[in-house]
């Protein structure tokens, strides 16, 4: 990474560790039970999140490394393994997270574990971005003999540049996106180096009222193996 990409990656890992030193400070002097449960709560999520960020961070490092080879993956199945995790978040912050699965070919050439972090980032991005009134939706689909798997949500456009970089193939560094300060710049570097190693296709889709960040894998014929 370059010197601006490494700043834009110590910015947002900084991010969670002052939400955090906040939260303890209000945890110490929180007057009742209910405050006390939300707040240790939110630090739990917070702090799992950052770790989930610096693992992903040190698994570029080590994506030559043959540790992370593909194979026949269900993605549903993956999906689902997401939002059995996620949905106690949605749930917290009083959101909606919706999934439809119409895709014909059921799996797909790529790394499990690899998927599973791109397709977590982009449920947890669109966290923040949805209200009680709107509803994220994940959606699985067949796309120009790929399947596709997308995460609709409702924030502020996507950058004209940042999409024009994704559509092109790969960001080559993190990048801090101003309209949205809440989304990760960071994170979307390491979805775009996870889905170059896949041989898959990152990518966005630019909407009036939100952006779709989806990612396209190879279909395979082969069989599954056990998720």
């Amino acid at each position: 990474m370059e010197v601006s990409g490494i700043l834009v990656a110590a910015h947002e890992l900084k991010a969670p560790l002052c939400l955090i030193r906040q939260l303890t400070l209000a945890l110490g002097v929180a007057n009742s039970d209910s405050a006390k449960q939300r707040l240790e709560s939110q630090l739990v999520e917070v702090s799992e999140r950052a770790l989930r960020q610096v693992e992903d961070l040190s698994k570029i490092a080590r994506l030559e490394d043959g540790l992370f080879a593909t194979e026949p993956v269900s993605v549903r199945g993956i999906c689902e393994a997401v939002m059995r995790e996620i949905s106690p978040l949605f749930q917290f912050e009083h959101r909606n997270l919706t999934t439809v699965y119409s895709n014909k070919s059921r799996l797909a050439a790529a790394n499990r574990e690899l998927l599973y972090s791109i397709i977590y980032n982009f449920c947890v991005n669109a966290v923040r971005y949805s209200d009680c009134q709107s509803s994220s939706q994940l959606s699985v689909s067949d796309n120009r003999g790929r399947i596709r798997v997308s995460v609709r949500d409702y924030g502020p456009a996507l950058p004209v540049k940042i999409w024009h970089d994704l559509q092109s193939g790969v960001l080559l560094k993190p990048t801090s996106i101003t309209m949205r300060p809440g989304s990760s710049g960071l994170g979307l570097y390491i979805a775009s180096q996870f889905a170059q190693h896949m041989h898959a296709k990152l990518g966005a889709i630019r909407h009036r009222d939100g952006t779709s960040f989806y990612i396209d894998l190879p279909i395979s014929k082969q069989a599954a193996l056990p998720f």
